[in-house]
């Protein structure tokens, strides 16, 4: 991506682009993979880490963001494709490998539809497979 379409991605959110947070967005797009607070503290050696923390808030708040909870080190963040900054229409499968400790998102595999009771709201959901990714079970 440019950082025109950073840029656009950010507003897209309703998010003004600051510098960091555009360091951020690029971070998380260019993992591949599901981050945690560490991982990005790593990558970002110019961001502190309360900045980096409220930048994920407010990326969480709009929907620029998944957080996933239940790997190894607590939470992961990672970008949303959702096109919306009200609602995550971008709901899919994340992988935790047991080996490596990396949570990995599995794109294509949609979250199964689930019928709640009368009554209830549903406001989020967080689906993880656990196992051995590829690479750990190829060693």
């Amino acid at each position: 991506m440019s950082a025109s379409q950073y840029i656009a991605l950010l507003e897209q959110h309703s998010i003004r682009p600051t510098a960091n947070r555009l360091l951020i967005v690029k971070a998380l797009a260019a993992a591949g993979r599901p981050l945690s607070l560490g991982d990005l503290e790593k990558r970002l050696l110019t961001v502190d880490k309360s900045s980096i923390f409220r930048a994920l808030t407010l990326f969480r708040q709009c929907h620029l963001v998944h957080a996933i909870e239940g790997g190894a080190d607590g939470v992961r963040y990672e970008l949303c494709l959702s096109r919306h900054s009200d609602v995550d229409d971008d709901r899919h499968v994340h992988f935790f490998c047991e080996r490596c400790q990396h949570t990995f998102c599995l794109d294509d595999i949609a979250v199964p539809q689930v019928s709640l009771p009368e009554g209830y709201t549903l406001s989020e959901v967080t689906y993880i497979l656990r196992g051995v990714c590829q690479d750990c079970a190829g060693r």
